[in-house]
């Protein structure tokens, strides 16, 4: 990683408090260029806290666009960090986002008021552009809806959509498990932690115990409103008829929600480019598995540039879609760097891209015993799905799903021939599926393996169907028992060469845990072959004949925050399944990330958590998810010291789900404010 010395301007950093119309001020820290002239503001807004759990992060950009001639701003959302007022998570807050994220209309409000008061500033242009990173990358598309007058471009990094985003794409109207409970512990503690005193001084515990007197479990926002409402309609990956600005949308072939990408080029009418790699959910310059890392911030500097400095970069004579086309790999949790290549399409959907289509019972075949009316039963333990790996990586050992022989097996495949030779993939497969379902509910899950010729199976991608959406995806309709419908399902987008002599297998199942909850009938359903079709995305091979090689510079960053990493208290493994044989019960553990660190200005900062799946074989009603989070801030010069726990538990029966949330804080190790909470939501919300 370079760090470049010295950078073409000096800069300096300040930190200020920003006034919102209604007196709420906001906390910002801004580095910029020490000059006279006015320069354009980059803005990254977010409900998390520049004091202590991003400093690392925001250390390594913006002050080096800062020195490359931009005022770096960023800023916490109202209610979080030292910021002033109560955060999204508050009691009676209209439903927009259900982690925090700034999606409702206070938030969005409050974020058009940062950009027309940056916009306003003696040392600003008056051009401002937008930059985040999942729910921040989210949060800056929202704001550009509104077309503000001084944004003039938007660099959107994994971007999330929706309201139950990422899952509302490839999880076909399923709940979500893995990431659920998960997440609601994790967004409860964040808006649940103090005010900094460094910052606000004395008055940081009354701020405190109305923070939290006032926040709930941000689950609960989840299950009381039905996955496919008015809501969700209105948050999700609809065309975006407000935008104006130019975007450049970025994500990762790891990251859920890559779709979001491809989406943005193929909807948007202001002017749009997007990038794929093979990275998770991180920047691309950050350099964790899997790589290759870019230069990222030169990359983005080019699109400031052009638009916010009327500097002809180059940016638009760019293909409309640069990605990296993954290379096939023996299946492993985690690769330093994914063999591949860089691949330029000049749009999307891409022209250079055909649909070819492969008959269940013609192209593939089956191993499984198809019934006398063809129909093949998929009935699978409702284990399948514990080696789906993360649901949302971030660069971890663990990463990333292992070899799929074990999955395969509880699934129903349907292979290819060996490959003649080489066909890759760009863009989202999909399946029309002649089924008859045994029960009133149920799901479909598909995945796309690429199976060696020694038998082992990779992971490529994956999609799940809610049954109940199968003939409206805006409402619930349950299947009537023993009847035969055709259902579509689309798989998540990807880029993929699978080679000569390699296999395509395509392995359906009936559970997916704990991606998504179990139906209460698991009785399964049943396929045609005949009647069902998967459809490739399938490139030209001769695609990039001709066309000039894609290349970006290496990875370039400011110097690295001085953060001193402490060893963990305690030590887990990343991603643990154990079998109780006797029980017939599978459980997983994983550790999502736990730490301690000192920072440079003294403050002890302490992260430990936990996320536990369990579920029997044979019961789907015997699922059960728990998250525990908590989290420490001390500053030992002045005494200050306080810790916030939470725990979030999900339990179901046939007709509901039953949530037991617990929020804990304390101060100095005494207990300052404990409570819990305990709801049932039906299943039919969901």
């Amino acid at each position: 990683m370079r760090h470049p010395d010295p950078y073409p301007f000096p800069t300096v950093r300040e930190d200020l408090r920003i006034p919102l119309p209604d007196g709420t001020r906001l906390h910002a820290r801004v580095w910029r260029p020490v000059s006279d002239t006015p320069v354009p503001a980059l803005l990254e807004y977010l409900p998390d806290r520049l004091g202590d759990r991003t400093a690392q992060r925001d250390a390594e950009r913006h002050p080096w666009y800062a020195g490359h001639g931009y005022a770096s701003v960023r800023v916490d959302a109202r209610g979080y960090g030292s910021s002033d007022g109560l955060p999204a998570l508050a009691a009676g807050d209209p439903p927009g986002e259900p982690f925090g994220e700034p999606s409702g209309e206070l938030e969005s409000a409050d974020g058009l008021a940062v950009i027309a008061w940056l916009a306003a500033q003696p040392w600003c242009t008056g051009r401002v552009g937008l930059l985040g990173l999942g729910e921040g990358a989210a949060g800056s598309l929202r704001l550009a809806e509104f077309a503000p007058p001084a944004l003039g471009a938007v660099v959107a990094v994994c971007p999330v959509e929706g309201p139950y985003a990422p899952d509302s794409r490839h999880l076909g109207g399923a709940l979500p498990a893995a990431d659920l409970h998960a997440r609601s512990a994790a967004a409860l503690a964040l808006a649940a932690l103090p005010p900094d005193p460094r910052d606000v001084g004395d008055d940081w515990r009354p701020r405190w115990r109305e923070r939290l007197a006032a926040i709930e479990p941000p689950v609960h926002a989840r299950l009381a409103h039905p996955a496919r409402d008015a809501a969700a309609e209105r948050n999700g990956p609809a065309k975006r008829p407000g935008i104006r600005a130019a975007v450049l949308a970025v994500g990762g072939w790891a990251d859920p929600g890559r779709d979001a990408v491809l989406d943005l080029i193929e909807r948007l009418d202001a002017p749009v480019r997007g990038l794929i790699g093979p990275w998770p959910h991180q920047y691309p310059d950050q350099g964790r598995p899997p790589g290759p890392a870019i230069g990222f911030l030169q990359e983005t500097l080019r699109w400031w540039d052009h638009w916010l400095k009327d500097r002809d970069t180059g940016v638009l004579a760019e293909p409309a879609l640069r990605c990296w086309m993954n290379e096939s790999v023996p299946p492993a949790t985690s690769y330093v760097n994914r063999p591949g290549r860089w691949i330029g399409d000049d749009g999307w959907p891409s022209p250079d891209v055909r649909e070819v289509h492969y008959g269940l019972d013609e192209a593939l075949r089956t191993a499984g015993t198809p019934s006398d009316d063809r129909f093949v039963p998929v009935r699978s333990p409702q284990h399948t799905g514990v080696d789906a790996g993360p649901f949302r990586p971030r660069g971890g050992a663990a990463d990333l799903p292992p070899d799929q022989r074990g999955e395969d097996g509880r699934s129903v495949c349907f292979d290819s021939g060996p490959l003649p030779e080489p066909v890759e993939v760009l863009g989202a497969a999909g399946l029309r599926l002649r089924l008859r379902s045994r029960g009133r509910r149920g799901q479909v899950a598909a995945r796309l393996c690429d199976v060696a010729p020694d038998g082992a199976s990779t992971l490529v991608t994956r999609g799940v169907l809610d049954l109940t959406a199968h003939q409206d995806g805006d409402r619930v309709v349950e299947w009537r028992p023993g009847t035969v419908e055709d259902v579509d399902l689309e798989l998540a987008a990807v880029a993929h060469a699978f080679p000569a002599g390699h296999r395509i297998r395509l392995a359906l199942s009936s559970a997916y845990w704990p991606w998504v909850w179990p139906q209460p009938d698991s009785g399964g359903f049943e396929v045609d072959p005949g009647r069902s079709v998967l459809t490739l995305p399938v490139r030209h091979l001769a695609a990039d004949a001709g066309s000039a090689p894609i290349s970006f510079d290496e990875p370039e960053q400011a110097a690295e925050l001085a953060v001193q990493e402490l060893e963990p208290l305690t030590a887990r493994p990343e991603r643990q399944v154990v079998h109780d044989v006797a029980a017939g019960e599978w459980r997983l553990e994983v550790d999502p990330g736990s730490g301690a660190r000192t920072h440079p200005d003294g403050l002890v900062e302490e992260e430990h958590a936990v996320e536990a799946y369990a579920i029997r074989g044979d019961d789907p009603l015997s699922a059960r998810a728990r998250a525990d989070r908590t989290v420490r801030l001390e500053r030992p010069e002045i005494g200050w010291d306080v810790t916030v726990q939470t725990r979030s538990e999900i339990t179901c029966d046939a007709g509901h789900f039953t949530t037991r949330d617990h929020l804990r804080a304390l101060e100095g190790g005494d207990v300052l404010f404990e409570r819990h909470w305990e709801r049932r939501f039906p299943r039919s919300a969901t």
